[in-house]
């Protein structure tokens, strides 16, 4: 009973030594483990008569108990020691003015009101549209019927109610078609939400920017002057775009037009897949269907359409490196890029 009583007292005076949460665990295994101290007294109760094993195993398990119970406190009070001592260096008083450092707007709002501002001087509208569609809008007016297989390519977030989260800005066009009759020119920058694998390249929330132009006598070339003009105001000098065919139900003829890698200037990277072009933007004529499901008589009116990735054209104007850096909510990254 001694040994329990003494073995009790050594171990508490060491536990308020104890500074360190990692010192705490082996505080435990010296005293309360299987070859600790105690445990020996345990084990050699065998000895002892009925009597004493009761008296000697009732003694020996309130010790642990309050050993036990002495080494969880400690850890509680060194946990809030530790939070304590955080908050103490990194506090921030809101209160106090907050001198003479300036916000900065996230860059991609730079870039997508840098566009809009191009594309209003080139007579273009800026249009807006709900982030959460009908399947009208974002699939059959853009000849995405529902048996269609462009329909697995979207990777949809749905409702319960059927109403899903638009997974491009190209909704946006089908609004305007119903509203405003021919001829017309409009951009529609927005987020977009699709239910992809997250990496370098891809992430399940992103920005684009969709351009629409509808007129008489619209060609390939109206719209391939249009974009290279883009690009050479974006980036300040003329860049290396390739056109390859693509497919999209909403347009016909449809291209993908490539920007040659700027991050590896060709070589290969994580965000151009190691192949030196980075996908930039899908583009093509309006698609004689969805002009009729707008009301629009193809016969007479035709146009041009093309939708980009805001996001990947600013990780390439800026050399990112990581399509993650947009949403991650770290001041430091909207800081260099202000």
């Amino acid at each position: 009973m001694s040994d329990i009583n003494s073995l009790e007292t050594t171990a508490l005076e060491e536990l308020e030594a104890v500074t360190e949460i990692p010192q705490l665990d082996l505080w435990k295994s010296q005293h309360l483990g299987k070859k600790s101290a105690l445990m020996s007294i345990l084990k050699g109760m065998k000895d002892a008569t009925p009597e004493e094993r009761k008296e000697l195993g009732k003694a020996s398990n309130m010790a642990k108990g309050r050993m036990d119970k002495a080494w969880q406190n400690r850890r509680r009070e060194l946990e809030e020691a530790k939070v304590n001592a955080k908050l103490d260096s990194e506090w921030i008083d809101v209160t106090l003015p907050s001198g003479s450092s300036c916000g900065a707007l996230h860059p991609l709002t730079r870039y997508s009101r840098k566009i809009e501002d191009l594309f209003i001087g080139m007579g273009f509208e800026v249009l807006e549209g709900p982030l959460v569609e009908d399947d009208w809008h974002n699939f059959e007016a853009l000849n995405i019927p529902p048996e269609h297989p462009a329909r697995d390519m979207q990777d949809t977030f749905f409702m319960e109610n059927g109403a899903l989260l638009r997974t491009h800005t190209s909704s946006v066009q089908i609004r305007t078609m119903e509203k405003i009759q021919p001829p017309f020119r409009g951009i529609a920058p927005g987020r977009v939400f699709r239910c992809e694998d997250v990496d370098a390249s891809h992430d399940n929330t992103f920005y684009q920017v969709e351009g629409i132009m509808i007129d008489r006598d619209i060609s390939v070339a109206n719209m391939v002057y249009f974009l290279r003009t883009m690009l050479k105001e974006v980036f300040g000098r003329e860049v290396e775009v390739r056109l390859r065919h693509g497919y999209f139900p909403f347009v016909e003829p449809g291209f993908e037009l490539d920007l040659r890698c700027l991050i590896c200037e060709g070589e290969g990277c994580a965000v151009c897949k190691k192949v030196g072009w980075s996908e930039l933007m899908g583009c093509g004529m309006v698609h004689p269907r969805v002009l009729k499901a707008c009301n629009i008589d193809p016969d007479e009116w035709g146009g041009f359409a093309f939708g980009m990735g805001l996001n990947r054209l600013v990780m390439n104007h800026h050399d990112i490196d990581n399509i993650r850096h947009f949403l991650s909510s770290d001041l430091r990254f909207v800081e260099q890029l202000a």
